[in-house]
């Protein structure tokens, strides 16, 4: 019965989407909702697509192994990345009309940082969908008691969602959204609230927390452990920022006001209702003591569903699983479709030239099919990965790669198109160095990478500019002396 539900919430949205597809005429509605949503939307839409796998699954299992200091980069990373696009980036980007965030590279630097940060973007998009395709196929695995296989349950999560991104785009992705959002929010509001009456109230929930310090956020005062601090905090909140999934949400806005508050709004409601997963998490710690213990040490991704399935009635088993569904398919239905749009504008046209509208949507529709084939398979290759690490490990590549030349094009008049090639080179290299080498374990590689990137825009800036100033004050004294 339950997984029947779950099938008919499926097809649901999947008709809602396409029903919102109807609207779908150009690639700028296919892309970017045609820039008509208003400010509700842009927020439910920002809020969904961060509220994926790792927060009702990742986020809660990693609070109940280390506390608040654990999840330093999503929650908290992620949600104050929507924060800073929304003061600092949303409205001079939005002024410039693009299409994709690739397409800001190539006016402000050229075609060769286009194409170099459109393949760190799209890469990056690989772990983040893959987590969510991970979740879908543990999901279907749950409710078919083990007759649906984690793959196979993978596959059939990848096609109800490609079902109608295939066809709305950001149309389909943002109405869908707004529904999953109301499921998700309601759904585990209710969940909380039952699982704090079934562990003696909410106060015995918070004292448990405290008395094993899962409320402390800094970490030891080392040096070491101060850095990875750091490291965690900035792979998420900078890391995130060059993306096209937060890019679309801004330039999808009808206005430069909804376009600036729905991220800050969608932002801060993030880091706040993230903390709804980590209470229920911690609730299962009073109510079935023995199984959580057991289930942290095996896997803990599978606290909170184990204690849905086993200690709570039927109606809250729904709720959950469609609050869960709700989580997975809004930030999926948005990954899938981010990388696909950045490939066909800043990719594949350097190869085959624009020739007419309804061809380039043609071809977006091919790029999401094939990038949902790519993205089940390479989940399927990973399984077993945790989701926190999958989503984590995919924004160090945008972090050491594409977030400094993003920054330096819009905040320092002086840099250059070397600068940026020798941000994104140095950068990517430091990263991979420290990544593959025992180096990171002395330093983290993503502050490594970051910092590489910094020094790299910098002296690739300054340095052939210092050089001319020198050549040039050299002919100025030839010219004296002649």
């Amino acid at each position: 019965m339950l997984l029947t539900l779950v099938f008919a919430y499926l097809l649901l949205t999947i008709a809602i989407g396409l029903w919102a597809a109807k609207r779908v005429k150009t690639t700028a509605d296919f892309a970017i909702a045609g820039r008509h949503l208003p400010l509700v939307m842009v927020v439910t839409t920002t809020f969904a697509t961060w509220f994926g796998s790792e927060t009702v699954l990742g986020i809660p299992a990693k609070f109940v192994e280390g506390g608040l200091g654990a999840v330093i980069e999503d929650p908290f990373g992620a949600g104050t990345c929507l924060v800073l696009v929304g003061l600092f980036f949303a409205a001079k980007l939005y002024r410039m009309t693009l299409l994709t965030i690739s397409d800001y590279y190539r006016e402000r630097y050229g075609r060769s940082v286009e194409v170099l940060c459109s393949l760190i973007i799209i890469l990056s998009y690989l772990g983040w969908v893959s987590a969510q395709v991970t979740a879908l196929g543990l999901v279907f695995n749950l409710l078919s008691q083990g007759a649906i296989s984690i793959p196979m349950g993978m596959v059939l999560g990848t096609a109800s969602i490609l079902a109608y991104t295939l066809f709305g785009g950001m149309w389909s992705v943002a109405v869908t959204d707004f529904i999953q959002m109301i499921v998700l929010v309601v759904g585990l509001s209710l969940i909380a609230v039952f699982a704090a009456d079934q562990a003696g109230g909410a106060d015995k929930v918070i004292a448990l927390a405290q008395s094993k310090d899962l409320f402390t956020v800094l970490p030891e005062p080392s040096l070491e452990q101060m850095l990875a601090f750091v490291a965690a905090a900035i792979t998420m909140m900078f890391g995130s920022i060059p993306q096209q999934d937060v890019f679309q949400r801004v330039m999808s806005a009808k206005d430069e006001k909804a376009a600036t508050r729905g991220p800050v709004i969608g932002g801060l409601c993030y880091i706040a209702f993230a903390f709804v997963p980590m209470f229920i998490v911690t609730s299962a710690l009073i109510i079935m003591p023995d199984t959580a213990a057991a289930l942290i040490k095996e896997d803990p991704q599978k606290v909170i569903p184990t204690l849905v399935m086993e200690k709570m009635p039927f109606i809250m088993q729904v709720l959950f699983f469609g609050a869960l569904l709700s989580a997975l398919k809004s930030t999926a239905s948005a990954t899938l479709l981010a990388p696909s749009v950045t490939f066909v504008e800043n990719i594949w046209r350097q190869f085959v030239p624009r020739i007419s509208d309804q061809r380039e949507l043609r071809t977006m529709r091919i790029a999401v099919l094939l990038f949902s084939i790519c993205v089940c398979a390479y989940a399927i290759a990973l399984q077993g990965t945790p989701i926190y690490d999958m989503v984590s490990g995919a924004y160090q590549v945008t972090l050491v790669g594409a977030f400094v030349p993003l920054v330096a094009g819009l905040y320092w008049k002086r840099a250059s198109t070397q600068g940026a090639l020798f941000s994104i080179v140095l950068g990517l290299l430091t990263w991979g160095l420290f990544v593959t080498t025992p180096a990171g374990e002395a330093f983290p590689a993503p502050l490594a990478g970051f910092l590489a990137a910094v020094l790299g825009m910098v002296i690739g800036t300054l340095g052939p500019q210092a050089v001319k100033n020198q050549h040039g004050s050299h002919h100025a004294v030839a010219g004296l002396k002649g």
